[in-house]
């Protein structure tokens, strides 16, 4: 029997996809500005999963930078789809703006700004996938809404499930009848952090 790789967190780290310079600029800027996001490791995961499963319409719940949007943005721009996102700060969108035009992907995204607990309340699907990275303690109020919205079959990814404030919608989507959902914790290179949970979620 195989033994286990020695140093898995140095050895896993030569697996890092590669990226363009715009991506490595954002970065740059998330390490000197101490803004929060989700590194090429799941960025190359939301990419996947949005192409996997054929996504057209994606509803991203938490921007920043544009960062996780431009990964799932270049997914679903081979099928003419769209990627509503929501970010609570006006500064923060105007720059995500900025970064998914220079992109070339800002006609396949739709941003909107304000508090996106009670905006998720006014949207309407389906979606065919849901990504959630706002505040922890608003990811189980959130959660009914993503069942609401999703088609059936259709994703729900959650990032940094490993923080406490998460722990109610870690055991909501656990629970419920209407979800099929597994939790990840493990490494996760350029991630913020690097080690940190992540949840899927299938609607059923």
């Amino acid at each position: 029997m195989s033994g286990m790789i020695l140093d898995p967190e140095n050895y896993f780290s030569g697996f890092v996809p590669p990226r363009d310079m715009l991506l490595q600029t954002l970065e740059k800027e998330a390490r000197a500005e101490g803004i929060p996001i989700v590194g090429p490791m799941v960025g190359e995961l939301l990419f996947l999963l949005a192409d996997a499963t054929n996504a057209k319409t994606v509803l991203g719940l938490g921007t920043a930078t544009g960062y996780s949007t431009i990964y799932l943005a270049r997914a679903v721009e081979k099928r003419d789809g769209k990627v509503m996102t929501w970010e609570i700060s006006e500064e923060m969108a105007q720059r995500a703006e900025k970064n998914l035009v220079h992109a070339g992907l800002f006609p396949f995204v739709d941003i909107r700004t304000g508090d996106v607990v009670r905006g998720i309340k006014r949207l309407d699907g389906p979606f065919d996938l849901i990504f959630i990275d706002i505040e922890k303690k608003d990811y189980a109020a959130v959660l009914p809404d993503c069942h609401r919205l999703l088609r059936q079959g259709g994703i729900v990814i959650a990032d940094n499930v490993a923080f406490s404030d998460a722990a109610s919608f870690n055991r909501a989507i656990f629970d419920s009848p209407g979800w099929r959902s597994v939790h990840l914790y493990g490494f996760l290179p350029g991630h913020s952090p690097e080690q940190d949970g992540l949840c899927l979620g299938l609607r059923v």
